[in-house]
């Protein structure tokens, strides 16, 4: 007996509350917010409305092209693809695409073998309007140059009847010969204001108790990833009931703005030893990566007032360290050689001044 198939339904959103209703799964402790607060249409996602609304119009109009999504982590590349899938094809999505990602052995034989297994087979026709598949690449700059080439060829060869979209960080490492074929958009870091936003909806959804302080803390350690602000918060949250500013740089080990204004103090008027002595002090005691302290005090440098050559140089200085300690170098002679920057820079002013 023939199975009757009903036509998929396209999901257009609640187009007055924008970003208000987002469905959440029925086991919402056991979910990672991550997860949990997911935009569920292009109406929800936070930013980059005119990315979004673009798209969302080659979608109405069933003009779909090939996407390549690019951008830091935790900024709506992902869940803008999810969103524009799920309202191409209702609740049956998950059956018209195929998501791989960099858990998936992405070699040139899954290019050969299951891509385009899935792009070769024809999609249902629900009355006149063939709906298109949706093949979503995540991480697509961890594919192997002989992958992406082999990519090329089938997408050329199945664009009658599926799209890709390729989602990276680095736009670097897709060939040139993909990104001709797609219609690329960079997704920006998220601004303050839309983290901050998207934080308090969260916040009201689950009831925490969140300070002004703590909020600002959140938003300005998330530097525009949305991601990482969503986990930050809940993990203060288990951490601690109250969400404040140093409840949040205590859960996240980063340095408190105050101790930063302590530790450039020191850095600019103490001795060499006493300096050294007393970071030494505070890093052991507060467990603070000599790496946070360095681009924090990174940070501080530009605010400071200094003549231009003295801070280049100390810029200049700063970044070489940070280099050296993502090699695994020694921390204590790391720390003697940012005291020594700060010491060299002090001498040059002094040499100014007079």
């Amino acid at each position: 007996m023939a199975e009757t198939i009903s036509p998929m339904e396209v999901d257009e959103g609640d187009k007055s509350n924008k970003g208000k209703h987002v469905v959440v799964p029925a086991n919402g402790k056991a979910t990672p917010w991550v997860e949990k607060y997911r935009p569920q249409s292009l109406s929800d996602v936070a930013a980059h409305r005119d990315i979004i609304d673009t798209i969302d119009r080659l979608t109405s109009e069933n003009r779909l092209p090939h996407l390549l999504l690019y951008g830091p982590p935790g900024t709506g590349k992902t869940s803008t693809i999810l969103a524009v899938a799920r309202k191409l094809y209702g609740n049956q999505f998950h059956n018209m695409i195929l998501e791989l990602n960099a858990s998936d052995d992405r070699g040139i034989d899954v290019v050969r073998q299951q891509i385009q297994d899935f792009a070769s087979t024809q999609s249902f026709s629900f009355g006149s309007k063939s709906h298109i598949k949706l093949v979503l690449l995540d991480e697509a700059d961890a594919m192997t140059k002989d992958a992406q080439f082999a990519l090329r060829r089938v997408i050329e060869k199945y664009t009658k009847n599926t799209r890709f979209a390729l989602i990276c960080n680095n736009v670097n490492k897709i060939i040139p010969a993909l990104q001709s074929r797609c219609t690329r958009f960079r997704f920006a870091p998220l601004d303050s204001s839309h983290v901050a936003e998207r934080l308090k909806h969260v916040i009201e959804a689950e009831g925490l108790d969140v300070t002004e302080s703590g909020l600002a803390a959140l938003v300005r350690l998330s530097n525009g990833d949305m991601r990482k602000a969503l986990n930050i918060l809940q993990s203060t949250h288990m951490a601690s009931p109250h969400v404040t500013e140093e409840a949040v740089y205590l859960c996240t080990g980063n340095p408190l703005p105050k101790d930063i204004e302590q530790i450039s103090y020191w850095l600019l008027n103490e001795t060499f030893a006493t300096s050294y002595s007393r970071i030494s002090e505070m890093k052991t005691r507060k467990g603070l990566a000599l790496v946070d302290i360095i681009r924090e005090v990174t940070m501080f440098v530009f605010r400071i007032k200094m003549p231009a050559d003295v801070r280049v140089r100390l810029i200049n200085d700063l970044a070489d360290i940070e280099y050296r300690l993502s090699f695994g170098c020694n921390d204590k002679l790391q720390l003697g050689s940012l005291i020594a920057s700060f010491t060299k820079a002090r001498s040059t002013l002094v040499a100014t001044a007079k």
